[in-house]
């Protein structure tokens, strides 16, 4: 499995921040702009939360696992496989999301900061942005956590298997 690069998550992030900025100015122009749910940070700084715990816990049971406690019950390879998806697709969708709402944000912080109610919606926008980031760092935290070594050259492993 190959882990996710930085990079790629910052070029996602700077894309959709574009775009949406753009599409916010389009559709301001030509009527009402929707808002920024509320729930968008809460819902980004809880799946951040998930991950961070997950991230622990699997930490915590390779640990035991190599210092061969008694009752450790160590991770499972599918296990830990199927955390590292998890982990991974989230990372991609908060950027993604945070993104887009970044993008808003820029375009409500320069535009019509004169309205309260906007106001309010640049303020959501950007702890969508703050907790998008959290989503991203834990991400790669647990990727971090459950690393494997990887082998990039497929006739070695054939060689040794």
């Amino acid at each position: 499995m190959k882990q996710l690069r930085p990079a790629v998550l910052a070029g996602i992030f700077a894309i959709a921040g574009v775009l949406s900025w753009a599409g916010a100015r389009l559709w301001n122009a030509y009527g009402t702009l929707p808002g920024v749910p509320l729930a968008a940070p809460i819902v980004l700084a809880v799946i951040a939360v998930v991950l961070l715990a997950t991230a622990l816990s699997m930490r915590a049971r390779l640990k035991a696992q190599r210092e061969r406690r008694p009752g450790a019950k160590g991770v499972e390879p599918l296990m830990a496989a199927r955390a590292v998806v998890f982990g991974q697709a989230s990372a991609l969708v908060a950027a993604l999301v945070a993104g887009m709402y970044g993008g808003v944000g820029v375009f409500l912080l320069t535009d019509a900061m004169d309205v309260p109610a906007r106001r309010d919606q640049a303020w959501y926008a950007g702890g969508s942005v703050i907790a998008g980031a959290a989503v991203i760092a834990a991400a790669l935290f647990l990727e971090h956590i459950l690393k494997l070594p990887e082998d990039d050259d497929p006739s070695k492993a054939r060689a040794t298997a």
